[in-house]
């Protein structure tokens, strides 16, 4: 049984490899979508299917016949694959604005991204695991530093970590490979130190360098990335998977912030509780 396609290659692979096999229509679909990938990224099905010359009912089985249970599924790849090629803002304003034939006005980009990150924040505390939360906790709070690690657009998580880590009195250190020395800052990580690594598709290779360096030396390892399958995700101890909100191939990061927020703020609420416990022997019938 052929399993759903995971990124944009491996949706090509499969197209390529059924479509003698597809219906003269599926064909036709076929045609139009790998040829006009940029288009599929952000169009309407109504407007695909307009441009494809096939009913949007078609779109929809054409997805339903490699796996997915619909078209805004199989979509997000075309999405995905869009913004990993196209990094510049720049270049990706222009090319929503080809696909779609829109040049939306900032109110109405306002809202987009309001409602689409009220919505990411919303899933946010169903999709952590409690018990992961608390085990990411048990490191962190048993680690004499936390040194963060994230790179490019990761690096926001990663700097405001670090600072709220400061201001609940635990020392922390941002990896940040100044002057090109992410091997040597993993080096200077205590054997007794924890590494918290933010990233993202299409997870930096600083990032999983990072990781992988740590977790030989067999230091306690938390990742933050937006998949399971993400390559981060078999370096850590702990893997938090975050769903950022993404608006015309632009992501968020409001839910990973709100996460660290609530890990670094949950580390203070532990420490303080730990100042408050009697020292160990004492009881309460001592003078």
């Amino acid at each position: 049984m052929n399993t759903t396609p995971q990124d944009f290659n491996e949706l090509e692979a499969r197209i390529t490899a059924e479509y003698p096999s597809l219906s003269r229509r599926l064909q036709q679909t076929a045609r139009f979508l790998l040829d006009h990938p940029q288009e599929v990224a952000f169009a309407t099905v109504a407007k695909l299917a307009e441009q494809a010359g096939v009913t949007p009912s078609t779109l929809i089985r054409f997805a339903n016949n490699f796996g997915f249970t619909g078209f805004s599924e199989m979509q997000q790849l075309f999405r995905t694959r869009l913004v990993d090629e196209l990094p510049n803002y720049t270049e990706r304003i222009r090319a929503v604005r080809s696909a779609t034939g829109e040049t939306p006005d900032s109110t109405q980009l306002l809202w987009e991204f309001a409602d689409a990150n009220r919505e990411a924040l919303e899933q946010l505390p169903g999709r952590i695991d409690p018990r992961h939360l608390e085990q990411a906790l048990d490191i962190f709070e048993q680690a004499q530093a936390i040194h963060v690690m994230g790179a490019r657009r990761s690096f926001v998580v990663a700097s405001y970590m670090t600072y709220a880590l400061h201001h609940i009195d635990k020392r922390s250190f941002l990896v940040n490979g100044l002057g090109g020395m992410y091997g040597e800052q993993v080096k200077a990580i205590g054997s007794r130190d924890a590494l918290m690594v933010v990233s993202f598709s299409p997870y930096a290779q600083e990032s999983r360098d990072v990781a992988d360096g740590a977790r030989e030396r067999g230091i306690p390892v938390v990742v933050i990335t937006d998949s399971n399958l993400s390559p981060l995700a078999r370096l850590a101890d702990v893997v938090l998977v975050v769903h950022e909100a993404e608006v015309k191939s632009f992501r968020g990061l409001t839910a990973s912030l709100c996460l660290a927020q609530t890990l670094a703020i949950s580390l203070g609420v532990r420490q303080d509780k730990a100042r408050d416990r009697p020292p160990s022997g004492d009881s309460a019938g001592q003078a």
